[in-house]
């Protein structure tokens, strides 16, 4: 299957180490990843502001970039070209509800723009998009049928959040659990599990108090586990800061790099935290051998 990597903002200036991962992960399942070079932020900053106009015009690029570019998907001369993608997958649940769930209506409104998609088509663009679009570990489940990908975490406890939007807007409640477990990772309950970490975009910036309560709640709940996972990597920021300013010394791993390592049993273990390896990885642009 061919699928289209929409890296997202936060993948790609600080967990650029677990986009390559995706990409990794993906190829193995035997999927062929295009990674179209257009494409830039989802607009949900712009969208969670209260701009609208900003993020429909980001909105409408992204569907020029997945959706709108002319051709048949099966023309040879444009191998790379977005629209031969069957689907398009996100390493992160939140900017997968931007385009799932808040496109259609986002580009339902607003008058007309300048760019290549009309302001009569744009809703079925958007609708288009959507039905194509998946969070890495929805595509994994539901749209490959794995959830069987090795026993390279065999012996790990871990311990799942899953971010709000993929938990209350995608419905994604067991699947990253299910994947770990099927790269043999022991999948330890959490009180608060499905407690809001208080990260929330511009809601961590204009409720900070608020915010780092949050996620100190979060942490003061999470039982012994060798790491935290999570597919949103503003949730995975948004913790291991709370939790180096508290010195609690866990862990904090993008789901993408956990089920690689499953996969590739556990190598990459030794290269220490996702999140500490991602400063040195941003730096340098996407390439996977």
């Amino acid at each position: 299957m061919r699928v289209a990597l929409f890296v997202t903002c936060l993948a790609d200036h600080y967990f650029a180490a677990a986009a390559a991962d995706a990409v990794r992960l993906l190829r193995h399942l035997g999927c062929e990843v295009a990674f179209p070079a257009d494409q830039t932020c989802c607009g949900q900053p712009a969208y969670n502001a209260g701009r609208l106009g900003e993020a429909r015009r980001m909105a409408e690029h992204t569907l020029e970039v997945f959706a709108g570019a002319p051709g048949d998907p099966g023309d040879p001369a444009a191998p790379d070209a977005p629209t031969a993608a069957e689907a398009v997958v996100l390493p992160s649940g939140s900017c997968a509800t931007m385009v799932k769930k808040f496109y259609p209506r986002l580009l339902a409104g607003g008058a007309d723009t300048s760019g290549s998609v009309a302001l009569a088509n744009r809703t079925s663009a958007a609708a288009a998009l959507a039905d194509r679009t998946f969070d890495l570990a929805e595509f994994i489940v539901h749209r490959l049928g794995v959830t069987e990908l090795g026993s390279g975490l065999a012996g790990r406890k871990v311990a799942v959040h899953q971010g709000c939007h993929a938990l209350r807007e995608l419905r994604l409640e067991t699947e990253p659990a299910v994947l770990l477990e099927g790269a043999g990772a022991e999948v330890v309950s959490w009180e608060a599990q499905e407690e809001c970490c208080g990260f929330g975009g511009l809601f961590s910036v204009k409720m900070s108090a608020v915010s780092a309560a949050m996620a100190d709640r979060k942490l003061d709940t999470l039982p012994e586990v060798d790491w935290v996972v999570s597919g949103d990597g503003g949730c995975v920021l948004h913790l291991d800061g709370r939790n180096r300013a508290r010195g609690t010394g866990i862990e904090f791993v993008h789901l993408a790099t956990a089920l690689w390592r499953g996969v590739a049993g556990g190598a990459r273990a030794a290269e220490g935290s996702d999140v500490a390896a991602t400063h040195a990885a941003a730096a340098r642009p996407l390439e996977v051998p």
